[in-house]
């Protein structure tokens, strides 16, 4: 071989080992997925009344981020973006799913989790998933159910379909519903009553937790949910066990993959309603279930702690610690959250929550925990849990095909803190759109509701424009539109020219 072609050779090599941050030291990543925790409910957040200790910790040891933010102020969309790299409205039925949906996330386009796959990484996903499966609504739950998150990259599932208050309210291991048995087959319906099942609304004397009008259909373990449900008897989880069960299955991962490295996305269910933490939880917080369940949650954050410690691979591990969506107290159930609030505030010193467009229903929590690699640290810099996709392929030296995931930004040296800067402009999703850049943020006008009395939220929608600083008004009471017009002009231009990219 000519000498020269073997130093160009040698190059391209070299080249190749150094594009991406960590692509050499490939370690592990655990995306661990909160559920309706808002940006004030965690201690290292602000919260007093309440302690978490298990998050502070990743906190104090990693990089905590003050202006993160989900794509969306619900989850089906934040778990579309976070997943495809893709802001959710640019597609229609990408909306908060019915239990029964079809799958929404592309089998043939770039994924987070095929990132890692392509990057040599074992993957997998335990606990919510809430992106649908299969090819339509109607689907035979008694069979094989794919496609779904084998499909989109993940080596290993273990999940529940969609939310806890949506039937059906069984595990699936891979393709398959666990514990089912041919001669108890299981039905689903979201239009109509089916089998002799009890009702919510017909059979309260039944249930062990009261729930409002839309939770009270077929009840499962004393707890009516949305949509009907028959059969599967052997199937069906309880609420208390979910915690532990995904806790274990998260586990069983680490042990089975920690020789080589591994993508987990541990997708947590609490503190989405409806919230039935483990007995031994019950009662602790102070605050109704929903406190109760925040500590479970942080409890869970501590036990993988100690499973990498066991594994003798912590050091090797990165720990991504975020939220779907902003908090919501009543959202469905009479479960203290309201009367037993004690002054507790799960956004903090934001307004709205889930469901809104203001701060509190995007900005969340956010933890980027890498010990002896990342130092310590506060940071301001915008970014989004879009940008996840485009952030670790960049750190793992992997190409992104051309038009794909095209609103994922790689911000892989913010992530571990070798940059101070994030994004320049970000575009929020509600019932309408927002976007931020530097200190303002544009809302567009929205003629949708503006409260929703059933869960005490504000979603920020109003007929003329909105216009807030952030700086010196985190909480978005002083809308700036008329004395600032020239302002709004210019993000206005700016979102509709996002929109059309």
């Amino acid at each position: 071989m000519h000498i020269h072609t073997r130093l160009l050779l040698l190059l391209i090599c070299i080249l190749s080992f150094s594009t991406g941050l960590f692509s050499q030291e490939r370690p592990n990543v655990i995306l661990i997925y909160a559920d309706d925790l808002g940006y004030g409910d965690a201690s290292c957040y602000g919260a007093s009344k309440l302690q978490t200790p298990n998050i502070d910790q990743l906190a104090a040891g990693g990089i905590k981020f003050t202006h993160a933010h989900t794509s969306s102020a619900t989850c089906t969309p934040s778990r579309y973006a976070l997943i495809t790299g893709m802001y959710p409205w640019r597609k229609k039925g990408t909306g908060v799913l019915p239990g029964d949906a079809a799958l929404i996330v592309p089998t043939d386009k770039i994924t987070l989790p095929k990132v890692f796959k392509e990057a040599g990484y074992q993957t997998g996903i335990v606990g919510k998933w809430h992106l649908g499966l299969g090819t339509q609504r109607e689907k035979d739950w008694n069979t094989s159910i794919k496609p779904g998150p084998v499909e989109v990259g993940f080596d290993y599932s273990f999940i529940f379909p969609a939310t806890a208050d949506r039937v059906p309210t069984v595990f699936i291991e891979n393709h398959d519903v666990v514990g089912l048995r041919a001669d108890d087959p299981i039905k689903v319906d979201y239009k109509e009553n089916i089998g002799n099942e009890p009702i919510g609304r017909r059979d309260s004397s039944l249930l062990k937790m009261k729930s409002t009008d839309g939770h009270d259909y077929t009840i499962v373990n004393g707890i009516g949910r949305i949509g009907y449900m028959s059969g599967g008897k052997t199937t069906r989880w309880t609420d208390e066990e979910i915690g532990y069960t995904f806790l274990h299955k998260a586990e069983e991962f680490i042990r089975n993959n920690s020789q080589q490295p591994f993508f987990l996305f541990y997708s947590l269910t609490e503190p989405h309603v409806p919230r039935m933490p483990a007995t031994i939880f019950k009662g602790k917080s102070g605050l109704g279930f929903r406190g109760d369940a925040i500590l479970q949650l942080d409890w869970a954050v501590g036990e993988i702690m100690k499973e990498l410690k066991l594994a003798g691979i912590e050091k090797n591990t990165i720990i991504l610690f975020t939220s779907d969506n902003g908090p919501v107290k009543d959202d469905g159930y009479d479960d203290g959250a309201v009367t037993q609030l004690n002054g507790h505030t799960p956004a903090g010193k934001l307004r709205g929550g889930k469901y809104s467009i203001f701060e509190g229903g995007t900005r969340v929590p956010f933890i980027m925990y890498w010990p002896g690699k990342i130092k310590p640290q506060l940071s301001d810099a915008m970014i989004s849990q879009v940008d996840l996709l485009a952030s670790f392929a960049g750190m793992l030296g992997q190409k992104i095909p051309g038009n794909e995931a095209t609103d994922s930004e790689s911000l892989s040296a913010t992530l571990v803190g070798k940059d101070k800067k994030g994004r320049q402009y970000l575009v929020e999703h509600a019932g309408t759109l927002a976007i931020v850049a530097g200190n303002w943020k544009y809302i567009e006008p929205h003629n949708g509701v503006a409260y929703y009395p059933e869960t005490d939220t504000e979603t920020g929608n109003a007929a003329e424009p909105q216009l807030y600083d952030l700086n010196s008004d985190i909480g978005e009471k002083n809308n700036l539109a008329k004395q600032y017009p020239e302002k709004v002009k210019a993000m206005q231009a700016m979102l509709e020219k996002i929109k059309e990219k």
